[in-house]
C-alpha cells in the first residue's frame, strides 16, 4: 500500500513539473517577435511536399527577417509532431506603422494566425488538414499530400476556403482578421515553443541566398521541403509563381528595423550574435555615458584651472610687435641726444675777450 502511494505521489509531481516548464516554455518564447517598417512578399505558389511517413505535421512556409539582408523564405515542411498537439503558423501583423512578428507554436488547439491562408489546412481559420485520435494521427487526404502506401491514418473530408488570396500579413492593405472567442481562448492554453529542428531549419534557410527575396523576388528555389533542413533531394518543391509582383523597398534592412526590438522569428540573428557594433558604434555608446561625461567635464575644468593660475602668461606675438613699434621713437630721441652731447664736447671753448689785457697792465 505505502509503495503504491509513493508511485502515486511521484506521478504527480512528473506531471506538475511537466505543466510548469511547458507554461515557462510558452510565456518565455511565443510572445517574442519582432517589428520592421517593409511589410513582407506575397506567399508564393507551390506544391507541399509528400508527407514522409505518420506522425509528421507539416507547417507552412513563411517570410523571416534578417536585419543583414531583409525578408527570406523559410520552406514550408513536416515535422515530427509532438503527441496530441497541433501546429499553430506564426504571422505577421501590420500596425502604428510597423509589421511585427508573431512566433507560432505548439498547442492542443490551432489558434489565431492572422487569417492568412496558408493552404494545406491552414485556411486562415484552425486547421482541417488532420486530426489526432489518441496517439495517432490521421491525415486529410482532400487538403495535405498524402500517399497511402506509407501512411494508413487517413481520411477524406472537403474543406471550402474562402479565402484565395496570398497576402502574407494580417492588417490594414492586408487580411483584416480578429481572432474569435474559441481563438482567444486557446491562445491562453499552454503552449510549447518550436521545436529545435524547427529552429535548425529556419536558421539554414537564413544562409542560403537564394531564399533571399532579393533575390528570387518573391519566388524561391525551394518552396517546401519533406523534412526539416533538407533542401536536398527528389522531396524539394519549387515556387511556381510569386503570389504578387514583387516590389523592392525603397529602403535597407537596417534603416527598416525598429530599434526597441530584438530578432527575428524563432531566435536571434545569428549573424549578429556575439557582435557589438552590429546595429549601432560601441564608441559612441560610450561616449554618451553619464560617467564619462563627467570626466570629460571635470577634465576640460582642471585646465582652465591650470590655464587662471599662471602668474605670467606670455603675451600674444602680436602684442609684443606694438610694444616694439611703440618704444621705437622714444629709442631714436634718446640717440639723437647722445650724438648732440658728443657733438658739442668736440668744438673749442672760446676765450673770454679782454681778460688777457687786463692782467697785463
Amino acid at each position: 500500500m505505502k509503495r503504491s502511494l509513493s508511485w502515486l505521489v511521484l506521478a504527480i509531481l512528473m506531471v506538475s513539473v511537466a505543466v510548469l516548464s511547458l507554461s515557462t516554455t510558452s510565456s518565455a518564447q511565443v510572445g517574442f517577435g519582432i517589428s520592421v517598417r517593409i511589410g513582407p512578399p506575397a506567399l508564393p505558389v507551390y506544391a507541399q511536399s509528400i508527407c514522409p511517413g505518420p506522425g509528421y505535421l507539416w507547417t507552412p512556409g513563411y517570410w523571416a527577417w534578417s536585419d543583414d539582408d531583409g525578408y527570406y523564405w523559410v520552406p514550408g515542411t513536416w515535422v515530427v509532431a509532438p503527441v496530441g498537439m497541433l501546429w499553430t503558423p506564426g504571422y505577421w501583423g501590420f500596425g502604428d506603422g510597423f509589421y511585427r512578428w508573431h512566433p507560432g507554436y505548439w498547442g492542443p488547439h490551432v489558434g489565431f494566425y492572422g487569417g492568412i491562408n496558408y493552404g494545406y489546412g491552414y485556411g486562415g481559420v484552425g486547421f482541417f488538414g488532420g486530426e489526432w485520435r489518441g496517439r495517432d494521427f490521421f491525415y486529410n487526404r482532400s487538403v495535405v499530400n498524402v500517399n497511402v502506401v506509407n501512411v494508413r491514418n487517413v481520411y477524406t473530408r472537403t474543406v471550402v476556403v474562402n479565402n484565395r488570396r496570398n497576402v502574407s500579413f494580417n492588417g490594414p492593405g492586408g487580411i483584416e482578421a480578429r481572432p474569435t472567442r474559441d481563438e482567444e481562448r486557446y491562445e491562453r492554453e499552454p503552449h510549447r515553443a518550436p521545436l529545435s529542428n524547427q529552429m535548425e531549419h529556419e536558421h539554414a534557410a537564413s544562409r542560403d541566398r537564394q531564399l533571399f527575396a532579393s533575390q528570387n523576388h518573391g519566388r524561391p528555389a525551394i518552396a517546401a521541403t519533406g523534412r526539416p533542413g533538407e533542401f536536398r533531394g527528389s522531396h524539394i518543391e519549387r515556387a511556381r509563381a510569386a503570389g504578387e509582383p514583387y516590389r523592392a523597398p525603397k529602403m535597407s534592412p537596417r534603416e527598416a528595423r525598429s530599434p526597441s526590438e530584438g530578432s527575428r522569428g524563432f531566435s536571434a540573428s545569428p549573424r549578429n550574435a556575439g557582435n557589438p557594433r552590429a546595429n549601432s558604434n560601441s564608441n559612441d555608446r560610450a561616449m554618451t555615458r553619464p560617467e564619462n561625461r563627467d570626466v570629460r567635464n571635470n577634465n576640460a575644468s582642471r585646465n582652465r584651472q591650470q590655464m587662471s593660475s599662471r602668474d605670467n602668461p606670455r603675451p600674444p606675438k602680436q602684442d609684443k610687435v606694438a610694444q616694439r613699434q611703440d618704444r621705437q621713437p622714444q629709442r631714436q630721441a634718446q640717440a639723437e641726444q647722445k650724438r648732440s652731447e658728443k657733438a658739442n664736447r668736440a668744438q673749442p671753448r672760446p676765450e673770454p675777450k679782454g681778460n688777457g689785457r687786463e692782467q697785463r697792465r
